[in-house]
């Protein structure tokens, strides 16, 4: 894989990607010297994540152990990494599992990187991103992804992804659901494929109307077929409709997943092939696809390539961030005035937050003073619940889940009581740092409350103690001069109060 730029091997590096799927945990490690990304290793443990789910959505102990035993051997080949080179990605399970963030605290030991959760729709993006950075240009292309628990269908042009989504259906969950034990009948495969275009429904005919230059297909399922197609004979490679229902008739000829004897499938892959055909086969009959082909890459690479300075995601989620503003009919002159304010406090405390100058919380704090007003095109009442719950839950391209997560929390406690007991768990972030973007979004959105083009005063914050602020101006007359202002402080210091936090207002001048 290279980027179109000569390679400068002076300052090479190594990078990594995980990502920690359904069925199985990948690990991509890679060399960059310049513009040159070069593969130097891959590794794959099949860990069967989604099988220790339960109908709680708790996951098992045996599955995290078989999780943790494989997060231990790729950290073995991850000693002297930096935190910045390695990314890693967790999806649908993980996504899934109530008690996901045990799991996280665990991997922590074992692995001392941070992992993400992200979206379906983030899953999907970073891997057609993968694809399209490996694969000769084409005008647009079509990505198809199954994995365990979800599958992933992407149209884009170019690095561009332009319409994704991810649905529940993996060759884990189907084959636990229609092929219970590993019984094979052509009843149960009808009934995975017609289950699997129910689910396509609401969206296949947009695809269709679309369309694609070149359809491919990622990650081990698909790879599997092909490689099964091949040892029927079919040199080329290329799945269709046609030999997908050849392939499914010679599987219902067996009576079980363990009978199953066809050149081209591993031991490992066999207990889920049938249940991936059958929504290959859905996806193939409902796009109307003539010829899918297999690309090598998929989630690890994309994870890789956006890594890179040239694909920083700070540029991707500000285009998202902006978008989002803009549907939402977001005052930005206001919401502007908000985010240099709230910029400002975090620079002047940041040290004493224990927060460092290159936190991504400076990031997730401008955002979310972009954003704090979404939830106006809603209704003004509740607006910040309104705000929250659609930054929790629309696609949001480049942000992992806890970064929604953080967004959804700052705006959702921007105003009104503070019910901390609300507060969900958090993973990659400190609780008490989230606390402090919480007052400082506060007082920002507080001191920009009259909405208009009159200079503020210059205003400080004092840290006293961690639930102890003080406000101060270089101007003595700040508050007297601004009844609106202090009416509006003095409300906030009742609240605060409830929450069993001080906010002390400092009427002397500033020094």
């Amino acid at each position: 894989m290279k980027l179109p730029v000569k390679s400068d091997h002076s300052n090479a590096r190594h990078v990594a990607a995980i990502d920690l799927g359904s069925n199985s945990f990948h690990m991509v490690v890679a060399k960059v010297a310049g513009q040159e990304l070069q593969l130097v290793s891959r590794h794959k443990q099949r860990v069967r994540l989604a099988l220790g789910l339960d109908n709680q959505k708790n996951l098992s102990t045996s599955a995290m152990e078989r999780g943790l035993e494989c997060l231990a051997m790729f950290a073995e080949r991850l000693v002297g990494f930096e935190l910045d080179n390695v990314r890693i990605a967790a999806t649908h399970t993980l996504r899934q599992a109530n008690n996901a963030h045990i799991f996280i605290q665990r991997a922590k030991e074992v692995l001392p990187f941070p992992i993400e959760i992200i979206p379906g729709e983030e899953e999907a993006r970073l891997i057609y991103l993968g694809v399209a950075h490996t694969q000769p240009e084409s005008h647009s292309k079509l990505v198809i992804d199954i994995g365990g628990g979800s599958t992933e269908l992407i149209i884009g042009h170019g690095f561009k992804a332009s319409l994704v989504n991810s649905k529940q259906m993996g060759c884990v969950s189907f084959s636990e659901k229609y092929f219970p034990n590993g019984i094979i009948s052509k009843h149960h495969f009808i009934r995975a494929v017609i289950a699997a275009k129910q689910r396509l429904e609401p969206l296949s005919s947009k695809y269709r109307r679309t369309g694609w230059d070149l359809a491919l297909g990622s990650s081990g399922t698909i790879k599997a077929i092909r490689e099964v197609l091949l040892g029927m004979g079919h040199s080329d490679g290329v799945i269709s409709l046609k030999r997908l229902d050849q392939l499914a008739d010679k599987l219902c000829e067996y009576s079980s997943t363990d009978n199953i004897k066809l050149s081209g499938l591993t031991d490992e892959r066999r207990p889920v092939f049938i249940a991936g055909v059958a929504i290959l086969s859905a996806i193939v009959s409902d796009l109307e696809i003539d010829k899918l082909h297999y690309s090598d890459s998929a989630l690890r690479e994309g994870l890789l390539y956006e890594m890179e300075e040239r694909f920083k995601r700070s540029d991707i989620r500000m285009r998202t961030a902006e978008n989002l503003a803009n549907k939402h009919l977001v005052d930005l002159e206001h919401a502007e005035k908000v985010r240099e304010q709230a910029t400002l406090l975090l620079k002047q405390t940041h040290k004493q937050l224990g927060i460092s100058k290159h936190n991504e919380l400076f990031d997730l704090l401008s955002w979310a003073s972009l954003l704090h007003e979404v939830g106006l095109s809603i209704s003004f009442q509740g607006f910040h619940k309104h705000s929250a719950y659609l930054l929790r839950h629309t696609n949001m391209p480049g942000f992992n889940s806890e970064q929604k997560l953080v967004l959804s929390v700052l705006t959702r406690f921007q105003r009104k009581a503070l019910k901390l007991h609300d507060m969900p768990e958090l993973s990659l972030f400190k609780q008490q740092h989230i606390l402090s973007l919480i007052r400082i979004l506060r007082i920002s959105i507080l001191l920009n409350g009259q909405r208009n083009d009159l200079p503020l005063p210059r205003i400080d914050i004092e840290i006293i103690d961690k639930d102890h602020w003080s406000l101060k101006s270089d101007q003595s007359e700040w508050l007297t001069e601004n009844k609106l202002l202090s009416a509006d402080l003095s409300h906030e210091q009742e609240l605060w109060r409830n929450a069993e936090w001080q906010l002390s207002l400092d009427t002397t001048r500033a020094t």
